[in-house]
């Protein structure tokens, strides 16, 4: 039985998720989900209320699970070699999310510089053992991706017990009661537009 797994995007800045070059990938942050998730789940990110951001209630993407795969399978993939960091790059090659590789099986984790590497493009071990500690890559190419621009999700989309869909706290929230499923597919369908569609919101805080 599918599910959906929602969660509020706290740092919505194109680098988780990651929604370029075609696929909306999940490789970083967020372990529980991407531990769990399989395909044909849909994964739901909310834009958060912190005050200086403001944009709790709104739709920031909406992914249904196409492929799950390790993070050494997505690093050598030619299909993602793209999301590879560049952070001398452009705004969308510095936030590249396929960051984590070996030598070989059994080696250490190595780290892209990369969002999640030191300022001084070190690596950091906090994120490597937070990041790894769930090997696998939540990917997609069926997303609809607003960022800072995304509607706001309709009141009716509430699961039996009146439990939004849309999540406005830390942690996640896991449904899956076919109605809302329904619900949602439906709700995404009608937008009539997919991938990606408006810049991250830090992207647009960037702007002078």
């Amino acid at each position: 039985m599918a599910r959906i797994y929602s969660y509020v995007v706290r740092y919505d800045s194109g680098f988780a998720p990651n929604p370029f070059y075609g696929y909306c990938t999940l490789a970083t942050c967020k372990p529980g989900i991407r531990q769990h998730a399989n395909v044909g789940d849909w994964v739901v990110g909310s834009g958060s209320n912190d005050r200086s951001i403001r944009r709790g209630g709104h739709l920031v993407y909406a992914m249904r699970v196409t492929e799950a795969m390790t993070f050494d399978a997505y690093s050598t993939d030619p299909r993602f070699q793209a999301k590879h960091p560049f952070r001398n790059g452009s705004r969308k090659q510095s936030c590249g999310d396929n960051i984590y590789f070996r030598d070989g099986l059994g080696a250490g984790w190595q780290q892209r510089d990369s969002f999640h590497s030191l300022q001084d493009g070190q690596i950091n071990p906090q994120h490597v053992r937070r990041d790894t500690g769930v090997n696998r890559v939540l990917v997609s190419d069926d997303f609809v991706y607003f960022g800072g621009i995304g509607p706001k999700f309709p009141l009716e989309l509430r699961d039996s017990q009146g439990h939004s869909l849309c999540k406005s706290g830390i942690g996640r929230s896991c449904f899956d009661e076919p109605k809302l499923l329904d619900a949602l597919a439906q709700w995404v369908r009608n937008f009539e537009v997919s991938g990606y569609q408006g810049p991250p919101y830090e992207w647009m805080t960037l702007r002078g």
